[in-house]
């Protein structure tokens, strides 16, 4: 279970203010800011959808590309023993180190 929203491959955060008494939230794995608040889950929601359309609509007016939170690419940090195991692993099963480690990932996550 997941406390993110999700909409047009953008992920959003859900967020309590005490203080303000609502919900609110921002798009996380992008630059731009993007954020969005409402008093209900509902409302919240369909605020998150019309800021996600809003900057879509903005980036084609401006005629910019719009951010994508996910590229596809990434830089990790692992110990030399890992990547010493995971890379004699992808020799002996004739994959790069790529498509072995995207091949455990995968292993990983699935639901």
């Amino acid at each position: 279970m997941s406390d993110l929203l999700s909409y047009k491959n953008y992920n959003g955060t859900v967020e309590f203010s005490k203080e303000d008494n609502c919900l609110f939230g921002k798009v996380i794995g992008i630059k731009s800011l993007i954020s969005y608040e409402g008093a209900s889950v509902k409302e919240l929601e369909q605020d998150f959808h019309n800021a996600v359309d809003e900057y879509l609509e903005d980036c084609k007016e401006r005629n910019i590309e719009p951010e994508q939170p996910y590229k596809g690419t990434f830089n990790v940090r692992i110990s030399p023993e890992l990547h010493r195991t995971i890379a004699i692993y992808a020799m002996e099963h004739g994959k790069s180190l790529n498509a072995a480690v995207e091949e455990a990932i995968d292993n990983m996550v699935k639901l």
